[in-house]
């Protein structure tokens, strides 16, 4: 694995716990904070590795259509109903709409915003 790739991996990843971690401290969700984040977080971590997998994200790891859209629709999909199903958590309706939104501004956004810097960059 490059260093692109490795770093775009782990900026994802960041993000979904980022996602994790926002929402346990908005509904005030007590234990642990690394075993609890981690057993909310399971889920969708394992999603994004699939959405890396299904996006093959190594090929364009950076690139917000081919890859982010793709790795974004696979974690939000496949995390809730691993969530659902595997982790017998709960999905109302209004955790999806926010997981489907949240997850979508994490993953696809900074593919948006390197892209946006990197064209800045660019000699004209």
């Amino acid at each position: 694995m490059t260093r692109r790739q490795g770093g775009a991996a782990l900026v994802d990843l960041v993000a979904v716990l980022t996602f994790v971690v926002v929402g346990r401290r908005s509904h005030h969700e007590s234990g642990a904070l690394v075993t609890g984040t981690l057993k909310v977080a399971a889920p969708f971590v394992i999603a994004l590795a699939l959405g890396w997998l299904v996006a093959r994200a190594w090929r364009q790891p950076w690139d917000a259509w081919a890859t982010g859209i793709p790795v974004w629709l696979v974690t939000v999909i496949g995390g809730v109903l691993l969530r659902r199903f595997a982790f017998g958590r709960s999905t109302a309706a209004a955790f999806v709409v926010v997981a489907t939104i949240a997850l979508g501004a994490f993953l696809v956004g900074w593919r948006v915003v390197a892209g946006w810097l990197a064209e800045r960059r660019r000699p004209a």
